[in-house]
């Protein structure tokens, strides 16, 4: 994930946004090589960046391709078009809650319903637990958000609920948007991030949690986490960092965003809703002509050559 100010890139692992990268192949074009005849065929890519002015979203006839430049793997793109999206765009979203979370996560069941009725209006949302022996599908993705809400449930609570990895379970989860439309796509996971499968070493390096990274990537499905400590792990001050640290990293290879509240259970969810909801009114689409092609995960840096204005956006994508 990246973040720019003022033409500036720097990392910004806790940037509060609320991005994913929408590859997409409408059509084909041929490019003809500047100094020569060949050409390359390219791909158009768009690229949801949440823009700030000032502190302040600016309007749509304020947004031209002219103030902004982008490169995908170093070499120069073609800005096509850009666009606002706000409040009014829909995603696709999928509510995955680990089941032996603590039992003081009970208490935000509400808060996330509330949150899943106040998406745009045609989104899709999906609700499901991750828990022992397999994914339990509450519901399916449904553009009636009332009944995605209703589908919510307390957390067992229990070390018997625990899944095998939250990261195996998390791939499942990511392949089920196979059958849904284009759009913004994107997991709020709340879970500790602490995959014991494999013993000690795999609660900092999951092969897992790669895999999750790499199927999340190609589908284009932004992870957003709400960190919250299980039952069986919650008294581990080794274990809890490395969820901590994997979690933020599936966040931000993915363009999402972790949340955490020091190493405990936060005493609300609601600054993590709020956040996540102001971001996602702070969205524009940014589609490029890619000159990259071949498969494979492809690397973007997008520079505003506007002063005082700030984005956020994913580190790349894979095709």
């Amino acid at each position: 994930m990246k973040h720019v100010k003022s033409g500036r890139v720097t990392q910004a692992c806790l940037a509060a946004i609320f991005s994913v990268v929408f590859p997409f192949a409408t059509s084909l074009h041929s490019m003809a090589q500047s100094g020569g005849s060949s050409a390359v065929t390219a791909l158009p890519v768009t690229i949801p960046v949440t823009i700030r002015v000032k502190g302040r979203v600016p309007p749509e006839s304020e947004l031209r391709p002219v103030d902004f430049t982008i490169s995908e793997d170093g070499q120069p793109q073609t800005i096509l078009s850009i666009r606002a999206m706000g409040t009014n765009s829909p995603i696709n979203l999928l509510v995955l809650i680990q089941d032996d979370v603590v039992s003081s996560v009970a208490l935000e069941i509400k808060p996330l319903a509330e949150f899943i009725r106040k998406l745009p209006r045609g989104s899709r949302v999906s609700v499901a637990y991750m828990r022992t022996g397999s994914l339990q599908v509450r519901q399916k993705f449904t553009p009636d958000l009332e009944r995605a809400a209703r589908s919510l449930r307390s957390p067992l609570g229990s070390s018997s609920a625990a899944p095998y990895n939250p990261y195996v379970e998390l791939i499942d989860a990511i392949k089920r948007f196979d059958s849904q439309p284009a759009g913004r796509r994107a997991v709020l996971m709340v879970s500790d991030g602490v995959d014991l499968s494999r013993g000690f070493e795999s609660t900092f390096q999951s092969i897992d949690l790669d895999r999750a990274i790499t199927e999340a990537q190609r589908r284009a499905v932004a992870v957003y986490a709400f960190f919250a400590p299980t039952v069986g792990a919650s008294g581990n001050g080794n274990l809890i960092p490395n969820g901590q640290s994997s979690l933020q990293r599936l966040s931000d290879q993915t363009g999402g965003h972790a949340f955490f509240q020091g190493f405990s259970a936060p005493t609300s969810f609601d600054p993590f809703l709020r956040e996540l909801g102001a971001a996602l009114d702070r969205q524009i689409a940014l589609t490029y002509l890619s000159t990259h092609p071949k498969k494979g995960f492809h690397r973007i840096k997008i520079v505003s050559l506007t002063p005082d204005v700030e984005l956020n956006y994913p580190a790349g994508y894979r095709r």
